[in-house]
């Protein structure tokens, strides 16, 4: 089982990370585009990545909504499909 700290590292980056491609994760919810069961999916995927530091650093780099997650995010597909509805 994952240690609470990774959790929140992971949590945090996936929040980073769909803020940076122009989503709003609480607003996805609210609207129901996105299902609220799907917000621990994401992160236990996220938890799985081999490269949270250069995460860390592509988030630092300050990218904009224009821009797609880096090709080793595991959840790149799934906010891409976000991002499109």
């Amino acid at each position: 089982m994952y240690e609470n700290q990774t959790i929140r590292t992971h949590a945090a980056l996936v929040d980073r990370m769909a803020s940076a491609l122009g989503l709003d994760l609480e607003e996805e919810v609210m609207s129901g585009r996105l299902d609220y069961d799907a917000l621990p999916d994401l992160v236990l995927r996220c938890t799985g990545c081999s490269q949270p530091d250069s995460c860390a650093a592509w988030l630092n780099a300050e990218h904009g909504a224009g821009e797609h997650a880096p090709c080793y995010c595991r959840n790149a597909k799934a906010l891409e499909t976000l991002r499109k509805s």
